[in-house]
């Protein structure tokens, strides 16, 4: 595809850093990319950078936790200014709870035995690129794996990291209304990233979506990687029942790992593209 719309570096919990994120989807054929790192907006200057050498067009892009109905959400913010106030001052909030979130985490994996995962998470954090930003669950996970508590990532989550799990610490998020009024007052479209990857029943995926909506959201993440076609298919209902708009990305962390830069299944043809929104439209200016 010559559009990703969602994909991730060393900045939050990606593998690659911002250069190296744009020169592979560039090598890959991508020809407009969003940098959605979860919280920050560390990458975004060194991605322009290569960027721009490549004649590749980045969208300024960010992924913000917060919560709803009892659980994290993820939502996808494109098209602003890096100097947004609002954003910066909600960015400065995040940075600190997700610091107080993994010290949580190391401490409650130090309860069940598995001492020094903090310190563990973030040498191996560091060693990828040091963003100055707390390691996230992924770097965690890996810590688990090097001390031989389990055997990859997937059990690491499967027993210990995965939602509602021990290391499911979500008390330092803002709420849905407050993430989508901050991007809102920022002047980014906003997409609901990966609707189907939260364990809900269908009536309360409907309810997230409502919500959403509601508040303000332009658009669903309709396609995440290669996710299942039935799930595409049920996501599209719901873009035409609200009247929204349909996003679509790779979700890419890792190289060889579940999904890859500009690899998704097509978008349904009948869906408005919210890429539309930012072809060949300059970002706004840092002022």
């Amino acid at each position: 595809m010559e559009v990703d719309l969602h994909c991730h570096s060393t900045a939050s919990d990606g593998a690659l850093p911002p250069s190296m994120v744009v020169a592979r989807a560039h090598a890959r054929g991508v020809r407009l990319l969003a940098l959605t790192d979860h919280d920050t907006l560390e990458g975004l200057d060194e991605a322009r950078a290569t960027a721009d050498e490549l004649g590749l067009q980045l969208v300024n892009g960010i992924e913000l936790s917060c919560l709803w109905g009892g659980a994290t959400i993820h939502v996808l913010g494109y098209g602003f200014a890096q100097d947004a106030p609002a954003l910066c001052a909600a960015i400065a909030q995040l940075h600190e709870g997700r610091w107080l979130r993994a010290v949580e985490i190391g401490k409650r994996l130090e309860s069940k035995g598995m001492p020094g995962a903090l310190d563990g998470a973030r040498a191996i954090q560091q060693a990828l690129g040091d963003s100055g930003n707390a390691p996230a669950r992924p770097h965690f996970a890996d810590f688990l794996v090097q001390a031989g508590y389990v055997k990859d990532r997937a059990e690491a989550f499967r027993k210990w990291l995965g939602s509602g799990k021990l290391g499911d610490v979500k008390q330092h998020w803002p709420s849905l209304e407050q993430t989508l009024e901050t991007l809102r007052a920022s002047g980014a479209w906003i997409s609901l990233a990966h609707p189907w990857q939260y364990d809900f029943t269908r009536t309360k995926r409907r309810k997230l979506v409502t919500a959403f909506a509601a508040g303000g959201g332009h658009a669903l993440e309709v396609v995440n990687g290669l996710q299942p076609p039935e799930q595409i298919g049920s996501l599209a209902i719901l873009v035409r029942e609200f009247g929204l708009q349909a996003s679509a990305g790779s979700d890419f962390h890792v190289p060889g790992d579940w999904s890859e830069l500009g690899l998704y299944r097509p978008l349904p043809d009948d869906l408005s593209p919210l890429w539309m929104r930012f072809e060949h439209v300059q970002q706004p200016a840092i002022i």
